[in-house]
């Protein structure tokens, strides 16, 4: 039997917005790849590699992209001995509202694909071609 809406709206209401401020051993983590059985790589903001679990109630309601962001409790299985180094605590959706929290880090701002800096020479598009002369060629 699925489970009930009400617990998947109050799901997705609660990953949508960001918390106020992180516990002691949260991060936030840019997803890699998808290791199966809801096993996800993360890297850390210092690139740092983590494997972390999607608790339950994530599982079939909220899915992560590859590139997406997560909050990780690092934490989580401290007192297990298991190859899991976290557990993954909130999904990042509305990226917008996250970022403009303080605690997101700076290695993850996004960057431009156009750089304003180019050395290269002045754009031509949009311009007609040089104009040439038939007095020129003679």
């Amino acid at each position: 039997m699925p489970r009930p809406k009400r617990q998947l709206l109050a799901t997705a209401e609660e990953t949508s917005n960001p918390p106020t401020a992180l516990e002691a051993g949260q991060a936030i983590a840019r997803v890699i790849k998808g290791e199966g059985k809801n096993l996800y790589s993360v890297a850390l903001s210092d690139c740092k590699p983590l494997l972390v679990e999607l608790p339950s109630r994530f599982r079939s309601t909220i899915w992560i992209k590859h590139g997406g962001f997560v909050l990780v409790d690092t934490t989580a299985f401290d007192d297990r001995e298991n190859k899991l180094d976290g557990e993954i605590v909130n999904v990042v959706r509305d990226e917008r509202r996250w970022r403009k929290q303080t605690y997101w880090p700076s290695e993850f701002t996004k960057k431009s694909a156009y750089p304003e800096d180019s050395d290269e020479e002045e754009s031509t598009v949009g311009k007609m071609p040089p104009a040439v002369d038939s007095d020129a060629e003679t």
